[in-house]
C-alpha cells in the first residue's frame, strides 16, 4: 500500500536507491569511466540525495509498504512559482517491478501535485534506463528535451 513517508523510512529508502540506480546513475557512469576518485563512491553520493529529498520536501515523499517493509518510494519537489512538480527519484525493488507499484506511487505524486496547485509534472531519466524510457511515457509524460552530461578528470583538462 502507498503511505506517506516517515522519518524511520530514510535508511530503507537509501538501500532501495543504491540497488535500483546501479547502471542508471550519472555518478555511477563517471566512476565506471574514470574509477572512484573520492573517499565516497557513487552509492554513498546517490544515497545522500535521499537526505536532500527528505530535507526539502518530506511531505511529498510516498512509500509502498508490504507486510511492514518498504519496497518502493517516490520523492517530489514543488516549484510553486512555476507551478511545476518534480519527481527527483522513484524506485521499486527489481523483484517487485511490474506489479503496479510504480504506477501507484506515481499516482500518489500526481495527486499530491494537484492538491498543491501544480499544473505540470516533470521527471528525468537517462537514455540507458530502459524501465524509465518505457514507464514514464506510459504514465503520460512526453519527452521535451535531451541533455548530454560530460565529465573529465581535471588532470586531463586542456584549458
Amino acid at each position: 500500500m502507498v503511505r506517506k513517508y516517515q522519518e524511520g523510512d530514510l535508511e530503507r529508502i537509501k538501500e532501495i536507491t543504491v540497488i535500483c540506480f546501479e547502471g542508471v546513475s550519472i555518478d555511477h557512469n563517471i566512476e565506471k569511466t574514470f574509477g572512484q576518485f573520492a573517499e565516497t563512491g557513487w552509492k554513498a553520493r546517490k544515497a545522500a540525495h535521499m537526505d536532500d529529498d527528505a530535507a526539502v520536501n518530506a511531505d511529498g515523499i510516498f512509500v509502498w509498504e508490504e507486510e511492514g517493509t518498504v519496497i518502493g518510494y517516490i520523492t517530489t519537489r514543488l516549484f510553486r512559482d512555476a507551478l511545476i512538480g518534480q519527481i527527483p527519484n522513484i524506485s521499486v525493488l527489481p523483484e517487485h517491478q511490474g506489479k503496479g507499484i510504480g504506477k501507484a506511487l506515481m499516482k500518489a505524486a500526481f495527486d499530491y501535485f494537484e492538491e498543491e496547485g501544480m499544473k505540470v509534472a516533470k521527471i528525468e531519466t537517462l537514455d540507458q534506463n530502459d524501465v524509465g524510457q518505457s514507464f514514464y511515457p506510459g504514465a503520460g509524460f512526453k519527452e521535451v528535451a535531451r541533455q548530454i552530461h560530460y565529465a573529465m578528470p581535471l588532470s586531463e583538462r586542456k584549458i
